[in-house]
């Protein structure tokens, strides 16, 4: 019998291994290994799960965020004032916005379903995956592989994503529902 090459009958029948499906053998560099590790680990959960931990290995490479100047006198939303253009600080929007730069990121809003909280289509959503979301918080969500942002409800034991428009029925989470909570939104910004 020679060596090398194919057997007849040799291997695992195609589509019989983990992913259902047949397989093939790639060659890639050994820098790239722990991240395609990190991939397959999340591989059957949903894609979003994946955008803390990454965005967390950006920050960690220490970008450099700009600061814009943040003038000390206010601005007259009832009588104009007297104007000064003294500079209070050189403010970073990023610890300005959020307690955890490091582990927060942005996300556009889609929809009306969160009008009356003051959310609009295109949005940026702020959020943040620190702190544990309680109940009242608005969050974002993933919830059978769909991002969604909605208002949590706790009552006892049970979980509810409450919707800020009365045309859309809230959602209340049960076991035959797969979801997870990626953060909680702590801003929204919106263009005039």
């Amino acid at each position: 019998m020679g060596r090398g090459g194919k057997r007849a009958g040799a291997g695992r029948p195609p589509g019989t291994g983990k992913y259902g499906e047949p397989t093939t053998a790639m060659r890639l560099p050994i820098s790239l290994a722990e991240q395609l590790r990190e991939v397959l680990a999340t591989w059957d959960r949903s894609r979003f799960e994946a955008i803390v931990p990454h965005l967390q290995r950006l920050r960690q490479r220490g970008e450099n965020w700009p600061r814009l100047p943040l003038y000390s006198h206010g601005v007259a939303a009832g009588v104009p004032s007297a104007v000064t253009d003294e500079i209070e600080q050189n403010l970073d929007l990023h610890e300005y916005l959020t307690a955890h730069p490091e582990a927060s990121f942005c996300v556009r809003a889609m929809g009306d379903s969160m009008i009356g909280a003051g959310i609009e289509a295109e949005d940026l959503l702020l959020v943040d995956t620190v702190p544990e979301p309680e109940d009242g918080d608005i969050v974002i969500v993933v919830v059978n592989g769909e991002l969604t942002v909605k208002r949590l409800r706790c009552e006892g034991d049970r979980l509810a994503l409450v919707p800020e428009n009365p045309e859309y029925p809230i959602l209340w989470l049960t076991e035959a529902i797969e979801f997870y909570l990626l953060g909680r939104v702590t801003h929204v910004i919106h263009a005039l």
